[in-house]
């Protein structure tokens, strides 16, 4: 069994893939999930045995050249090619994330400078740290706006809020995941990660996955109580003076339904309505 942060990720990885996924045919019965060790090795270039020590927990300085072979290997994304490295200790920006983020004052003007689109600043465990007008009322249905991940899986409002709620579910995961490959000894995080995963079964299936993955700028549909249905995209960008944070912009189509449904929001919120 792994004993390393790094060897779970690899385990929970190699599970995931079939021989079919990589190019290899197969071949016999076969007794685990996903590829075998020796498939991964021979695919990375390395001994059985080097490969079988690097999860078991036993292999603790692998090379650079090693650990891109074994992502290759393992047909790790971009967000999973790097949290594979940090997890190994090879990765720069592994700073520890504070454990009260400060929003700077500059950039909660800019915040409130934009009246007409939803606009948040989180951190890496998904904490809501600041947003405008237009965000509190875009957040209304839910009981406390503090954290996306308590919002999908213990607010009862999440399950209507996204509307895709699945995916919205393996998203917030595997960003949260990303969270701890940053810094594996942010105390905050893992006592998240405990909360939910107490309270909700589904949480913990997915957190076994070891998904990881950054924002997108995909858009999402969301059901809002007092203006309905609105799909928006939405723009992540890395505060460059806050390290481990991120703002987030949301954007309606000009001249859609969900546009208008904004106007109508930022209306009501001006009313104090939703307040």
């Amino acid at each position: 069994m792994p004993t390393t942060a790094l060897g779970a990720f690899l385990t929970a990885r190699r599970a995931r893939l079939t021989p079919g996924d990589v190019g290899l045919v197969s071949s016999g019965t076969r007794r685990v999930a996903g590829l075998r060790r020796e498939e991964v090795a021979v695919l990375a270039g390395v001994s059985v045995d080097y490969y079988t020590r690097l999860e078991q927990g036993r292999e603790r300085n692998p090379s650079t050249s090693v650990l891109a072979a074994v992502a290759r290997a393992l047909d790790l994304g971009p967000d999973a090619h790097d949290h594979l490295f940090r997890l190994a200790g090879l990765s720069p920006g592994g700073a520890r994330t504070p454990a009260r983020p400060q929003v700077g004052q500059r950039l909660r003007e800019l915040l409130d400078a934009w009246p007409d689109t939803p606009a948040v600043v989180i951190d890496r465990r998904l904490n809501l740290l600041a947003g405008n007008a237009l965000a509190d009322a875009f957040y209304a249905d839910f009981a406390e706006a503090d954290n996306l991940v308590r919002m999908t899986f213990l607010d009862p409002a999440g399950a209507t809020f996204f509307a895709d709620w699945r995916r919205a579910a393996e998203t917030c995961v595997a960003n949260l995941r990303l969270a701890l490959g940053h810094d594996p000894h942010d105390r905050q995080a893992r006592e998240l990660v405990d909360e939910v995963g107490t309270a909700s079964p589904e949480f913990r299936r997915l957190w076994e996955r070891h998904d990881v993955q950054g924002k997108t700028h995909e858009a999402k549909t969301f059901r809002h109580g007092a203006v309905g249905e609105l799909t928006l995209s939405y723009h992540a960008f890395d505060v460059r003076d806050a390290p481990g944070q991120q703002l987030i912009v949301y954007r309606a189509e000009p001249h859609s339904r969900s546009a208008e449904a904004l106007r109508l929001l930022g209306t009501l919120a001006a009313s104090s309505w939703l307040r």
